[in-house]
């Protein structure tokens, strides 16, 4: 990550954690949301970890798809203890949590009484924090943002939004430091510096090229190894680019072909069946 990003999020957490009065001063429960959005692979299980050893609070993680209904998961939220983190997880992919809200629908009084609800969660967000006493924070964790309904991640609710993205190089030296205890490479750092440039590689992706699979292997070997499935993740995103330029054309001239084919069979109506 990168460090002007960790040391925001870390200012964040400590003006929250220290900030009991100024919350009783203006009225607010004692909450903040986090989101964390970006592809899978890119750390957002690893900063929940990071925030609550930081905070030195307990982590309850919910599983929407276990709970029965919203009273049982109000229940469940009322319970948890003072200083906690309240984590869910893909939240685009939990019961009918994601896109627009649709239209209400007549359904059975058994599938009613057996699912959480967009609203029964935003109740809770709003609502029912404020019958919680001590600091509490939520986290919800998502791969597709886009997905979500904007209800339930606009600030107030979700009060920070933090993407996590794919590795840079930044975020490289931090994993080779921790990793091997070396912080530079005269020969190899600088070529994985350029491809992590035009490459996409999730920092879960270059920590697995780092880790040595025997004994024998050195750290110049994984590097040699990162910068091989680099190279190889570059050639993939340019194919992949070309073949959708190449669909893309394809689509055009059947479109084109079309629309002629279409002006044609018009003029044949016009002026007759042409011999």
């Amino acid at each position: 990550m990168d460090p002007n990003k960790k040391e925001e999020i870390i200012n964040d957490l400590v003006k929250f954690k220290t900030g009991k009065e100024y919350y009783t001063k203006v009225g607010k429960a004692w909450k903040r949301g986090y989101l964390l959005f970006g592809p899978p692979g890119t750390g957002k299980s690893t900063m929940i970890s990071a925030i609550a050893n930081f905070m030195n609070y307990d982590v309850y993680d919910l599983e929407l798809t276990t709970i029965k209904n919203n009273n049982e998961l109000k229940r469940l939220l009322i319970e948890t203890s003072s200083k906690s983190i309240i984590v869910i997880e893909d939240i685009d992919c939990s019961l009918d949590l994601t896109g627009q809200r649709k239209k209400k629908e007549e359904k059975p009084k058994y599938e009613k009484e057996s699912m959480v609800t967009l609203s029964g969660l935003l109740n809770f967000i709003d609502g029912i924090w404020s019958a919680c006493g001590g600091e509490r924070i939520i986290i919800f964790t998502t791969n597709f943002v886009d997905k979500l309904d904007p209800a339930l991640i606009r600030r107030g609710r979700m009060d920070k939004h933090i993407e996590m993205s794919y590795c840079s190089y930044q975020a490289f030296k931090v994993l080779a430091k921790n990793y091997w205890d070396v912080e530079s490479h005269d020969d190899l750092f600088p070529i994985i510096e350029k491809l992590l440039e035009k490459t996409n590689m999730t920092p879960a992706d270059v920590a697995e090229n780092l880790m040595p699979k025997s004994i024998d292997e050195d750290f110049e070997t994984c590097l040699k190894s990162l910068i091989q499935s680099l190279e190889n993740a570059k050639k993939k995103d340019e194919e992949e680019a070309k073949k959708k330029i190449e669909d893309e054309e394809a689509k055009l001239k059947a479109e084109k072909e079309k629309q002629e084919l279409t002006q044609e069979e018009e003029k044949v109506k016009e002026n007759g069946v042409i011999y």
